[in-house]
């Protein structure tokens, strides 16, 4: 699956586009690379977000094309 659309199903981005231009911005790696939205997503990669101040740092449990809201959480966990 596509970066873009993980970080978009798992809730991490609310938006695919938002997401798209944050790759295309370089505020996205995967395991310590700078990637494109094209970047095919593995289990136990590990993806950081930069979002201005913040940054989000998550392994990829499990990778799934629809899920609940509820249950998309599940697909990752939180390293900080």
């Amino acid at each position: 699956m596509r970066i873009d659309k993980y970080l978009k199903v798992t809730r991490l981005i609310k938006r695919r586009s938002v997401a798209n231009e944050a790759c295309d911005q370089g505020r996205i790696t995967v395991n310590g690379r700078v990637v494109k939205a094209s970047y095919d997503v593995k289990e136990n990669d590990i993806i950081e977000i930069k979002m201005g101040e913040r940054i989000i740092k998550v392994q990829v449990m499990a990778i799934a094309e629809h899920v609940l809201k509820n249950d998309a959480s599940s697909l990752y966990k939180p390293l900080s």
